[in-house]
This record gives structure tokens, C-alpha cells and sequence, in this order.
């Protein structure tokens, strides 16, 4: 735990005792423990914000990526009614040249 050996933590603890006071450490664990609960609270509030934009950013390009595909295939679409509307004039023409000779 944290690198400290047993040894260590019974020092460590050990001079808790003597500067604080027995009857100061249940205040002093309490306080720890409830910074440590905001702490907590707090990054679990920050994953949860970078989680819905990340999640936003997600369908944000999802839909510019549908857009595009959707804008593409529309100039395609339009493109190809053009061919196939000047290829229908020409037929026209080339059925309509005999037509317009024998008059």
C-alpha cells in the first residue's frame, strides 16, 4: 500500500498519535474520509462530462460523415439525370433529322 512497509506505517501512525492526540484522530479519519468522498465525487462527475462529449462528438460526426455521403450522391444523382437527359435529347435529334428533312 502506497510503498510504505509495515514497519513505516507503525511509525507513521505512531506520530500521529503523539502530535494529534487520541481522542483528535476519529475527527481527523472522518474529514479525510469525506474529502476523499468529494474527491471521488468530483472525478466521477468529470468522466461523466468527457463521456457525453465524447459521445456527442461522436454523433456529431457521425451525422457530418451522413451529410457528406447524403451531399455526394445527391451531385451524383444530379449528374447522372443530366447524362441521361442530354443522351434523350440526342436520340430525339437523331430520330427527328429524317423527319425534319423531308419536309
Amino acid at each position: 500500500m502506497f510503498g510504505i512497509g509495515g514497519g513505516e506505517l507503525f511509525f507513521v501512525i505512531l506520530v500521529v498519535l503523539m502530535l494529534f492526540g487520541s481522542d483528535k484522530i476519529p475527527e481527523i479519519a472522518r474529514s479525510l474520509g469525506k474529502g476523499m468522498k468529494q474527491l471521488k465525487n468530483a472525478t466521477n462527475e468529470i468522466k461523466s462530462e468527457i463521456n457525453k462529449n465524447a459521445d456527442f462528438n461522436d454523433i456529431k460526426n457521425t451525422f457530418n460523415d451522413v451529410r457528406s455521403d447524403v451531399t455526394s450522391h445527391t451531385k451524383n444523382l444530379g449528374n447522372n439525370i443530366n447524362e441521361e437527359i442530354n443522351q434523350v435529347k440526342e436520340n430525339i435529334e437523331d430520330a427527328s433529322g429524317p423527319i425534319k428533312r423531308m419536309r
